[in-house]
């Protein structure tokens, strides 16, 4: 494992530093000159394993994708600190270097680390997570992202991912959408129809107050309208 170790250390001189939360990366792999936020430190907390393989891709695609696959999981190990995750890593390295597990790809190495570490224990994070969420103040293109990350990982699909949207979207647009004559069916249909009512009313309100602006600016008297109560 020594052996491994000091290639650890000569890949991180290479790419810009030792591994650590926050700061930032500026190695030059690959020819890329763009800086990247370094990855936090992952102690197998539930429910962050998934965002650690996620931003463990982005920074692999931008700044080591032409080093070699093993360079590429080196770099992945040496992120992986605290408790037993220390334990599983330097397994890893052993086995790694004996030849006893080979990876043909990196993305074949995240798999592992994700079956390893996610488990129905993420699972049971990230649908708490979704079960959470609700629309409130923020539009539904908003919502809509929100919900979509939440999703990933949660374990819910078909009906029951419909009726959580459902349950997190505010009243009025549910209740819009549920009064049509074809009511949404998919949750890809949930999600374009409640984003287009949403923008069409809050279009309709800006233009409301821009009209009651330009009357009160020529002298008119205000009058009390009828507002769309839509979310």
């Amino acid at each position: 494992m020594a052996a491994m170790q000091a290639q650890i250390q000569a890949l991180l001189a290479a790419v810009g530093g030792g591994a650590g939360a926050g700061g930032v990366a500026t190695g030059t792999n690959a020819g890329s000159h763009m800086e990247v936020a370094k990855l936090a430190i992952f102690n197998r907390e539930a429910g962050r394993v998934g965002g650690f393989i996620t931003a463990c891709r982005l920074y692999i695609r931008m700044k080591l994708r032409g080093n070699t696959v093993e360079e590429q999981i080196q770099w992945v190990l040496t992120y992986v600190q605290g408790g037993s995750a220390d334990v599983w890593k330097e397994n890893m390295m052993d086995e790694l270097e004996s030849g006893e597990v080979e990876y043909e790809t990196v993305e074949d190495f995240l798999t592992s680390l994700r079956k390893e570490f996610g488990g129905g224990e993420e699972e049971s994070v990230k649908a708490a997570e979704l079960r959470k969420l609700e629309q409130g103040g923020k539009t539904m293109e908003e919502f809509v992202q929100e919900f979509k990350r939440a999703v990933r990982g949660s374990g819910y699909e078909g009906q029951p991912l419909i009726e959580e949207f459902k349950r997190g979207m505010n009243g009025g647009i549910w209740r819009k959408l549920m009064e049509v004559e074809n009511p949404p069916t998919s949750i890809e249909q949930w999600y374009k129809r409640a984003t287009a009512l949403d923008r069409n009313w809050r279009e309709s309100r800006r233009e409301e107050e821009r009209l009651r602006g330009r009357k009160e600016a020529m002298g008119g008297a205000p009058k009390q309208e009828q507002r769309q109560s839509l979310p």
